[in-house]
């Protein structure tokens, strides 16, 4: 009907999250909202904060003020039946080693209630199949991250949580990686991912919050982010003989951007906005490590 708005559904709610543990605090006025079929990035160094939150939010450990809320269910009052509708992964998401990479994914298929036609298909994705009867303590580190991740999809959750996704990964399987987490979100599930990988962000990300100390320093989508900090607004100017220029706004350059265009000699024209990582460190005035 014309003039009416489409509210779309809130799966996750950080409502002033601070944490402390002792004398030091970890988590600092923590807001955000995460959307049915969007994935939204916390970005930061290690030690920024990104695992507490997902912590809290899965119920592992409690805020120390402000709430947080999946699935409209107060984080306090999480309990194992949430598990239905949520996966994780984590450093320590549990598999077991001594069972084979496809007797994992049966076991917990069983839990779950999921058609065991289902494994073979998600083996192939995270590019496990021909590991399918290898034992998991025979797999190396990259391997079992991304049996992990099968693990946690295997019931297609409403809301996956995902820590250092394709940390370990070679290249070739984190973009398969990638194409499978962008498919997921297509159907319709929320990503909440943390990672300091800013170029993973940049690919994945429809928002991030950038933490820096326990503290949201930005938020926005990464496109948005990048234009804002743009302040040396340069182009980068490619000729059809292959040169190539960076110009400024000054006015000289603006001139010789005229003549060049009169001269019909330019191939392609780009403005070179700043990556997001070049605008944590403007903002943070720290590298990512």
């Amino acid at each position: 009907m014309k003039g009416m708005v489409i509210m779309q559904k809130v799966y996750i709610r950080l409502e002033h999250i601070s944490k402390s543990f002792g004398s030091t605090q970890v988590l600092k006025d923590i807001c955000g909202k995460l959307y049915k079929g969007e994935i939204l990035g916390f970005l930061g160094p290690s030690g920024a904060g990104k695992t507490t939150t997902i912590k809290i939010l899965t119920g592992q450990l409690k805020a120390t003020s402000g709430d947080a809320y999946v699935l409209d269910i107060h984080s306090n009052n999480i309990d194992e039946t949430i598990y239905e509708q949520i996966g994780i992964v984590t450093d320590n998401s549990g598999v077991y080693e001594r069972m084979s990479v496809y007797d994992n994914l049966r076991y917990f298929s069983r839990i779950l209630n999921v058609p065991k036609e289902r494994i073979d298909y998600l083996l192939n994705r995270v590019g496990l199949y021909e590991h399918k009867n290898k034992l998991v303590s025979q797999l190396s580190k990259g391997q079992k991250q991304r049996l992990v991740l099968a693990r946690s999809i295997l019931h297609n959750p409403k809301v996956l949580f995902l820590d250092e996704p394709t940390s370990g990964l070679d290249p070739s399987t984190a973009l398969e990686i990638h194409k499978l987490l962008l498919e997921l979100k297509e159907s319709g599930m929320s990503i909440f991912l943390t990672t300091h990988n800013m170029e993973e962000a940049t690919k994945l990300c429809d928002h991030v919050a950038l933490l820096n100390d326990g503290k949201i320093v930005e938020y926005g989508t990464p496109k948005d982010l990048c234009i804002k900090y743009n302040t040396d607004k340069k182009y980068k100017v490619t000729l059809v003989n292959d040169e190539e220029y960076v110009l400024t706004s000054s006015i000289n350059d603006i001139k010789t951007l005229i003549n060049l265009i009169n001269e019909g000699k330019i191939e392609t024209i780009h403005s070179c906005e700043p990556t997001l990582e070049h605008v944590f460190i403007k903002v943070t005035g720290r590298e990512l490590n």
